[in-house]
């Protein structure tokens, strides 16, 4: 949201037939600008939503304001009755005991759909999966399929002995941060290397690192 550019992306996108405009925001800023973004294409949002109260959202959510709680649920409401929403809950030490009371906020608010996201760096089975009410995650198919997984006992995270030893994502998604290109989003976070510099040979190079890397050997994908 802070992209001066990201108007004119949007509008771009939407005059070249773009059928899905999506944007990922932690939902804080005036829902103004949002309806302003739907108005020239977006229809697609992801935002964040890793906290039930408002004690916690700030420090979560990447500020301290007191109302900041109050704005993005209804910024959550309000978009999604105009277009579809979801919310991503990353879970960490400090919220992944509130998981039922977070998802059941989430699901009051009117959301498409919730996705449960453990951090990188915690790939343990969800306890408080089990909790959520049984109408909530049926309600939700993303939700419902990440909860069946779980209650299954299959890992979120984590490389199994049969699991390829391939990724292919940075074949298909490009992620640039200043100069370079990274493998994914993920690897650029924990402060991975960059594949190379972007330009004009970033698609060979991702295509070159994909067949040649090993996920297994690799301490950020494993």
């Amino acid at each position: 949201m802070l992209y001066r550019y990201l108007r004119t992306l949007v509008a771009y996108a939407a005059a070249s037939s773009v059928q899905r405009i999506a944007i990922s925001t932690n939902g804080s800023f005036p829902l103004a600008h949002y309806k302003l973004l739907v108005d020239l294409g977006v229809n697609d949002f992801s935002i964040s939503f890793d906290a039930c109260c408002a004690a916690k959202c700030g420090a979560m959510a990447g500020g301290g304001k007191a109302n900041l709680f109050d704005r993005i649920c209804r910024n959550i409401r309000e978009l999604s009755k105009i277009t579809y929403v979801t919310v991503g809950v990353v879970l960490t030490d400090a919220n992944a005991g509130d998981l039922a009371g977070i998802v059941q906020t989430a699901h009051d608010l009117g959301v498409a759909d919730i996705r449960i996201i453990p951090a990188a760096q915690n790939g343990n089975m969800v306890a408080g999966a089990g909790s959520i009410p049984k109408h909530v995650v049926d309600a939700h198919p993303i939700l419902k399929y990440r909860v069946t997984d779980i209650l299954n006992g299959s890992p979120v995270r984590g490389h199994s002995a049969e699991d390829v030893d391939r990724c292919y994502i940075p074949v298909d998604d490009s992620v640039v941060c200043g100069d370079y290109h990274f493998p994914c989003v993920i690897y650029m976070r924990e402060h991975g290397e960059p594949i190379g510099k972007a330009g004009p040979n970033m698609r060979s190079e991702r295509i070159l690192w994909a067949k040649n890397h090993r996920p297994k050997s690799d301490p950020i994908c494993r």
